[in-house]
Formats: structure tokens, C-alpha cells, sequence
């Protein structure tokens, strides 16, 4: 089986990431060769009634998912260097991190529901469509 010089592995840390990251790490032969990726969108609420007092949860939700790539990286022996959470549109930071790592494979988890979603899930095909690199898609059980 061909190895893989630099793997992207995009994660959602609020699901079962297990099986992407083995797969990814599986795949690439070292976790050296691995990346971890967690996209997450800017969180932010507005007070009711007025009040106009805006709060942004972003770095709670960075917190939580370092925390949560922090957890994986040891487990897998993927270097602290290598764990990374971006803020974004997930198709478009996947897209772009693959291309400034120099990836050569992206692996990500994908649990497509009805229409192309069912091959494939709306992220998962987004990214598909917007890369010049092999894409693996590993199907996620509820």
C-alpha cells in the first residue's frame, strides 16, 4: 500500500472521531505524517430584549477543542505542532490547510443523509470538489 508524505485529518470533536483518525494514521504509515484539523464555526449570541450585551463563546470553543485534539494527539502520538483548530467555513479551511500543509491526502468522517449526501456528506463533497489531492471519506455510524 502506498504511503502518504502529509495526511490532513479533519475531525469534528463533538462527534466519534476514532475511526478517521485511525484510518488517517493508518493510512499514512507514521503519525508523523499526520495533521489533525478541527474547524470550528465563530460562536457567538446576542442578549434578548435589547440589551445589545454580545458574547463570543469562540475561545471557549477553541479551548474545548484543543483540548479534545490535545487528548487525541497523545493517544496517537501525532506531535502538539501537528493539532490544529481554525475558525471558518469547514470545506473552505480544509481546502486551504491541505493546500498550505502540502497534503497529499485529506481524510475526513462523513455521515451523508438523502440526495449526493447519502455517498457523501455536504462537507465532505465540498471539499471533494475543491482539491486537486486524494480525498478519503470515512462513513461515520450514528
Amino acid at each position: 500500500m502506498r504511503h502518504y508524505q502529509t495526511v490532513l485529518i479533519a475531525i469534528d470533536v463533538y462527534a466519534n472521531f476514532t475511526p478517521v483518525i485511525d484510518r488517517g494514521v493508518q493510512i499514512a504509515g507514521s503519525p508523523q505524517a499526520c495533521h489533525v484539523l478541527y474547524v470550528a464555526c465563530p460562536q457567538s449570541s446576542c442578549e434578548p430584549y435589547g440589551l445589545f450585551l454580545e458574547r463570543d463563546y469562540s475561545e471557549e470553543v477553541r479551548r474545548q477543542a484543543s483540548q479534545a485534539l490535545s487528548l487525541a494527539g497523545e493517544k496517537y502520538a501525532i506531535p502538539d505542532t501537528q493539532l490544529h483548530v481554525t475558525f471558518g467555513s469547514p470545506a473552505s479551511e480544509i481546502q486551504y490547510q491541505a493546500e498550505k500543509l502540502g497534503a497529499d491526502l485529506i481524510v475526513m468522517g462523513t455521515r451523508g443523509q438523502s440526495g449526493m449526501q447519502l455517498l457523501l456528506g455536504s462537507t465532505a463533497n465540498a471539499v471533494l470538489h475543491g482539491v486537486k489531492t486524494d480525498v478519503l471519506a470515512v462513513k461515520l455510524t450514528m
